[in-house]
Protein backbone atom coordinates (compact mmCIF):
# COMPACT_ATOMS: atom_id res chain seq x y z
CA UNK A 1 0.00 0.00 0.00
CA UNK A 2 1.35 3.43 -0.93
CA UNK A 3 1.78 5.92 1.87
CA UNK A 4 0.44 9.44 1.52
CA UNK A 5 3.11 12.11 1.65
CA UNK A 6 3.42 15.82 1.11
CA UNK A 7 3.03 17.07 -2.42
CA UNK A 8 6.14 18.31 -4.14
CA UNK A 9 6.12 22.09 -4.40
CA UNK A 10 5.17 23.41 -7.83
CA UNK A 11 5.71 26.62 -9.72
CA UNK A 12 2.87 29.12 -9.73
CA UNK A 13 2.16 30.25 -13.28
CA UNK A 14 -0.55 32.79 -13.94
CA UNK A 15 -1.93 33.41 -17.39
CA UNK A 16 -3.29 36.88 -18.02
CA UNK A 17 -5.80 37.63 -20.76
CA UNK A 18 -6.30 41.39 -20.90
CA UNK A 19 -7.85 44.12 -22.99
CA UNK A 20 -6.87 46.67 -20.35
CA UNK A 21 -3.13 46.94 -20.89
CA UNK A 22 -2.96 50.40 -19.32
CA UNK A 23 -3.61 48.62 -15.99
CA UNK A 24 -0.76 46.09 -16.39
CA UNK A 25 1.57 47.66 -13.82
CA UNK A 26 -1.23 47.90 -11.25
CA UNK A 27 -2.20 44.27 -11.87
CA UNK A 28 1.39 43.03 -11.57
CA UNK A 29 1.81 44.96 -8.32
CA UNK A 30 -1.34 43.37 -6.86
CA UNK A 31 -0.22 39.90 -7.93
CA UNK A 32 3.22 40.38 -6.40
CA UNK A 33 1.70 41.64 -3.15
CA UNK A 34 -0.41 38.49 -2.99
CA UNK A 35 1.92 35.80 -4.37
CA UNK A 36 5.43 37.20 -4.04
CA UNK A 37 7.99 38.29 -6.61
CA UNK A 38 7.49 37.53 -10.28
CA UNK A 39 10.49 35.67 -11.66
CA UNK A 40 9.62 35.89 -15.36
CA UNK A 41 7.05 37.48 -17.66
CA UNK A 42 6.54 36.40 -21.24
CA UNK A 43 6.28 38.95 -24.01
CA UNK A 44 2.76 39.96 -24.92
CA UNK A 45 1.27 37.26 -27.12
CA UNK A 46 -1.38 37.85 -29.73
CA UNK A 47 -4.69 36.09 -29.08
CA UNK A 48 -6.04 35.12 -32.54
CA UNK A 49 -7.84 31.97 -31.41
CA UNK A 50 -11.35 33.29 -30.83
CA UNK A 51 -13.37 36.46 -30.51
CA UNK A 52 -15.33 34.86 -27.65
CA UNK A 53 -13.91 37.29 -25.06
CA UNK A 54 -14.07 40.49 -27.14
CA UNK A 55 -17.52 41.64 -25.98
CA UNK A 56 -17.01 40.77 -22.31
CA UNK A 57 -13.53 42.30 -22.27
CA UNK A 58 -14.42 45.42 -24.23
CA UNK A 59 -11.90 44.74 -26.98
CA UNK A 60 -9.58 42.12 -28.34
CA UNK A 61 -7.36 40.78 -25.52
CA UNK A 62 -3.71 39.83 -25.42
CA UNK A 63 -2.14 36.99 -23.44
CA UNK A 64 0.96 36.87 -21.27
CA UNK A 65 2.21 34.45 -18.63
CA UNK A 66 3.86 35.05 -15.27
CA UNK A 67 6.18 32.71 -13.39
CA UNK A 68 6.45 33.42 -9.67
CA UNK A 69 9.60 33.11 -7.62
CA UNK A 70 8.18 31.12 -4.70
CA UNK A 71 7.17 27.50 -5.14
CA UNK A 72 3.76 26.58 -3.78
CA UNK A 73 1.88 23.59 -2.45
CA UNK A 74 -0.35 22.54 -5.38
CA UNK A 75 -3.20 21.83 -2.97
CA UNK A 76 -3.56 25.61 -2.51
CA UNK A 77 -4.62 26.13 -6.15
CA UNK A 78 -8.33 26.55 -5.32
CA UNK A 79 -7.57 29.25 -2.76
CA UNK A 80 -5.34 31.03 -5.27
CA UNK A 81 -8.14 30.92 -7.85
CA UNK A 82 -10.55 32.50 -5.37
CA UNK A 83 -8.06 35.31 -4.70
CA UNK A 84 -7.50 35.94 -8.41
CA UNK A 85 -11.27 36.01 -8.98
CA UNK A 86 -11.46 38.81 -6.40
CA UNK A 87 -8.65 40.66 -8.18
CA UNK A 88 -10.53 40.46 -11.48
CA UNK A 89 -13.43 42.32 -9.84
CA UNK A 90 -11.11 45.24 -9.06
CA UNK A 91 -10.75 45.90 -12.79
CA UNK A 92 -14.39 45.46 -13.81
CA UNK A 93 -16.83 48.31 -14.17
CA UNK A 94 -14.80 50.31 -16.67
CA UNK A 95 -17.46 49.91 -19.36
CA UNK A 96 -16.89 46.17 -19.76
CA UNK A 97 -17.74 43.02 -17.87
CA UNK A 98 -14.30 41.60 -17.22
CA UNK A 99 -11.40 43.29 -19.03
CA UNK A 100 -8.82 41.17 -17.20
CA UNK A 101 -8.98 37.38 -16.88
CA UNK A 102 -6.51 35.84 -14.43
CA UNK A 103 -5.85 32.10 -14.86
CA UNK A 104 -3.73 30.57 -12.08
CA UNK A 105 -2.08 27.24 -12.62
CA UNK A 106 0.57 24.97 -11.21
CA UNK A 107 3.54 23.79 -13.23
CA UNK A 108 5.36 20.60 -12.30
CA UNK A 109 7.86 18.53 -14.23
CA UNK A 110 4.96 16.30 -15.34
CA UNK A 111 2.18 18.72 -16.27
CA UNK A 112 0.53 22.11 -16.23
CA UNK A 113 -2.78 22.30 -14.34
CA UNK A 114 -5.14 25.26 -14.57
CA UNK A 115 -7.79 26.24 -12.04
CA UNK A 116 -11.32 26.99 -13.21
CA UNK A 117 -14.77 27.47 -11.72
CA UNK A 118 -16.44 25.77 -14.69
CA UNK A 119 -17.26 22.09 -14.31
CA UNK A 120 -16.72 19.74 -17.25
CA UNK A 121 -16.40 15.97 -17.51
CA UNK A 122 -12.59 16.01 -17.44
CA UNK A 123 -12.15 18.41 -14.52
CA UNK A 124 -11.52 17.38 -10.93
CA UNK A 125 -13.18 19.15 -7.99
CA UNK A 126 -10.55 20.71 -5.72
CA UNK A 127 -12.45 22.81 -3.15
CA UNK A 128 -14.38 26.07 -2.81
CA UNK A 129 -16.20 25.41 -6.12
CA UNK A 130 -12.90 25.30 -8.02
CA UNK A 131 -11.83 22.55 -10.40
CA UNK A 132 -8.41 21.50 -11.62
CA UNK A 133 -7.78 20.74 -15.26
CA UNK A 134 -4.68 19.00 -16.53
CA UNK A 135 -4.18 21.34 -19.46
CA UNK A 136 -0.85 20.05 -20.76
CA UNK A 137 1.24 16.99 -19.96
CA UNK A 138 4.99 16.78 -20.35
CA UNK A 139 5.84 13.68 -22.32
CA UNK A 140 8.47 12.81 -24.94
CA UNK A 141 10.50 15.90 -23.97
CA UNK A 142 7.74 18.39 -24.71
CA UNK A 143 4.33 19.60 -23.63
CA UNK A 144 1.46 17.67 -25.18
CA UNK A 145 -2.01 19.07 -25.63
CA UNK A 146 -5.10 17.15 -24.65
CA UNK A 147 -8.48 17.14 -26.43
CA UNK A 148 -9.78 19.87 -24.09
CA UNK A 149 -6.69 22.10 -24.03
CA UNK A 150 -7.61 25.69 -24.87
CA UNK A 151 -6.19 26.75 -28.25
CA UNK A 152 -3.90 29.40 -26.77
CA UNK A 153 -2.37 26.96 -24.29
CA UNK A 154 -2.00 24.41 -27.09
CA UNK A 155 -0.18 26.95 -29.26
CA UNK A 156 3.52 26.61 -29.90
CA UNK A 157 4.17 30.12 -28.56
CA UNK A 158 2.69 29.34 -25.14
CA UNK A 159 4.34 25.91 -25.01
CA UNK A 160 7.69 27.52 -25.81
CA UNK A 161 7.39 29.83 -22.80
CA UNK A 162 6.14 27.04 -20.56
CA UNK A 163 9.19 24.96 -21.54
CA UNK A 164 11.41 27.83 -20.39
CA UNK A 165 9.40 28.12 -17.17
CA UNK A 166 9.71 24.35 -16.67
CA UNK A 167 13.49 24.53 -17.10
CA UNK A 168 13.62 27.33 -14.54
CA UNK A 169 11.47 25.29 -12.15
CA UNK A 170 13.69 22.22 -12.64
CA UNK A 171 16.77 24.33 -11.82
CA UNK A 172 15.08 25.63 -8.66
CA UNK A 173 14.37 22.05 -7.57
CA UNK A 174 18.01 21.07 -8.17
CA UNK A 175 19.32 23.86 -5.98
CA UNK A 176 16.98 23.17 -3.04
Amino acid sequence: MAQAREFEKTALVIGILSSLEEERSRLLKLLEEEFGPIRAITPTLDFPFTDYYDTEMGGHPVRYLLLFERLIDPSTLAEIKMRTNEMEKLFSGKGTGRPINIDPGVLSLANFILATCKDRSHRIPLSLGVYGEVTLIYQNKDFQSLPWTYADYASESVKLHLRVFRDTYRNILRTR
